[in-house]
């Protein structure tokens, strides 16, 4: 339909080349809500007729009803979703009518439009699981502020702590990918179209109109920047990147945790996997996909940038490439937060393992160091170096807990006399130990952030307000965007069933 320079058709092999038409399923409503929202406008600027306006409406509204009308009516050869849409529309009015619809319109803006249409609605999307997520984090945390067990650095015991503490560490970098999902949505939601192929239109459109009838908030302004900059796009897939990565630690440290060696977590049956040959398998499945996927992430991520380098300022075909990843990024990322959500609502915790393991740790020994800087006044790295002899002796004697250590293994580190200067007996040592009992050694923490219970209901509390805040931010968001579309069906409906 489009071929008005070239002669013939397109070769066959060249045209399944260069369709995107299997991509573009995903902008059909889009791409309707867009025609509708232009014809309108081109109505109130007297370029179309009203009767020629209602043909065109009419027909829209079928094709949103019932898709399988573009198979019948639409050109087999078209490259694209526009020009299927297009070509159905003019052979299911006429000339006169659809094909005046196209004006002051091309392609190059008419596709950024659909695909900035469509990733406001995935940022919603993803905005709103996002919460129902963090929610059932602090849920989790909340029944666990007194759950002690070990963290772990290099993933080796290193202090100890409580679960929630785990869990919350988790909330807050969600809501740091809310903020960036949240903040990009002004980004995207800005109307390319009427900008053309690359430089305007002589006929006097309102591109205003347009794009308050779709519901964005104002103008890609510059008609260059608005067809071929697509740095919104792959923002979109970046922080797609950032959360998936989040999601994917607490895939992995969920992973880790539910093996028979640590033992601190099960997963609920029905998100576990079993295997084909040994009946005793409890398989996190689940978390491994997220983990692949994350993989996949990153790729798609790389890719799109990849897609962009190199390109001359305005439109050309590479950016066409963009579609497909987009929508698999945005579909493994909505899939694998509402995956987690579940995981996170249902699993099972041991209680008793971790603190059991807790209270046999090396992982007191900063505790122990701390209270001897406090209570003797000795240099942290005297003190550090005493209780690392502490830890060396007990691991020699056969791995045991620094508090079964008895105050003759102490007398055997407490030899050297940067130690004996300090005043520092065995004894002491002995009793400092037996009082940094798993429980005292979280309630010793004191600085912001630390695992300790005051600490732990702050965060809760602060979280819980948050997302408060957040859920009234992207209810009023999404209910002023679909309150537009309504108009904007309404005002559809109003010039269809006009008798003038």
């Amino acid at each position: 339909m489009y071929r008005s320079r070239p002669h013939g058709n397109l070769d066959d092999f060249a045209l399944s080349f260069l369709s995107s038409i299997y991509d573009d399923h995903n902008l059909l409503y889009y791409d309707i809500l867009g025609s509708q929202a232009h014809v309108i406008m081109l109505y109130e600027v007297g370029i179309l007729s009203k009767n020629e306006l209602k043909k065109i409406l009419k027909v829209t509204i079928r094709l949103l009803n019932d898709a399988n009308l573009l198979k019948e009516y639409g050109n087999s050869n078209s490259e694209d979703i526009h020009e299927l849409v297009e070509s159905a529309i003019i052979k299911m009015t006429d000339m006169e009518s659809g094909g005046k619809m196209h004006t002051a319109r091309s392609r190059n803006d008419q596709v950024i439009l659909d695909m900035r249409m469509k990733v406001r609605d995935d940022i919603n999307n993803i905005c709103q699981n996002l919460i129902i997520l963090i929610n059932s984090i602090i849920k989790r945390a909340t029944e666990n502020v007194d759950s002690i067990m070990p963290m772990y650095t290099h993933l080796q015991h290193a202090q100890l702590g409580v679960f929630s503490h785990y869990l919350l560490s988790y909330a807050y970098s969600l809501i740091r990918d809310f903020d960036r999902f949240f903040g990009l949505y002004d980004r995207i939601n800005c109307s390319p179209l009427g900008t053309c192929a690359i430089g305007g239109s002589s006929i006097d459109i309102d591109r205003e109109r347009v794009s308050s009838m779709l519901g964005f908030s104002g103008l890609m302004y510059n008609s260059i920047d608005a067809t071929s900059s697509r740095d919104s796009l792959i923002e979109f897939t970046s922080n797609s990147l950032i959360c998936m990565l989040n999601i994917c630690k607490i895939a992995e440290d969920f992973i880790i945790w539910s093996t028979s060696e640590f033992g601190f977590i099960s997963l609920d049956d029905r998100f576990s996997s079993s295997s084909s040959v040994m009946p005793q398998k409890k398989n996190p499945d689940p978390l491994e996909i997220i983990r692949g996927k994350t993989g996949l992430a990153s790729g798609i991520a790389h890719s799109v940038s990849s897609i962009m380098k190199g390109l001359p300022s305005g439109y050309s075909r590479d950016l066409q490439e963009f579609k497909p990843p987009l929508w698999k990024i945005s579909s493994i990322l909505e899939d694998s937060l509402l995956i987690t959500d579940g995981i996170i609502k249902t699993f099972n915790i041991d209680k008793k393992r971790m603190y059991k393991i807790s209270s046999e740790s090396y992982a007191i020994s900063l505790d122990i160091s701390e209270q001897l800087i406090k209570r003797k006044k000795i240099p942290f790295r005297l003190s550090h170096k005493l209780v690392g002899g502490l830890v060396d002796y007990a691991v020699k004697k056969g791995n045991i807990p620094l508090n079964l250590l008895n105050i003759d293994d102490i007398s055997q580190v407490l030899t050297n006399s940067d130690f004996l200067k300090y005043g520092i007996t065995p004894d002491e040592i002995y009793s400092l130990i037996k009082d940094l009992t798993p429980e005292n050694s979280i309630n010793y923490r004191v600085t912001k952030g630390s695992p300790n219970r005051k600490e732990q209901l702050e965060m809760i509390s602060f979280l819980n307000l948050k997302i408060d805040e957040y859920q009234k931010k992207i209810d009023s968001r999404v209910i002023s965007l679909n309150s537009k579309i309504n108009d904007l069906k309404l005002t559809v409906d109003k010039y269809i069933n006009d008798p003038a």
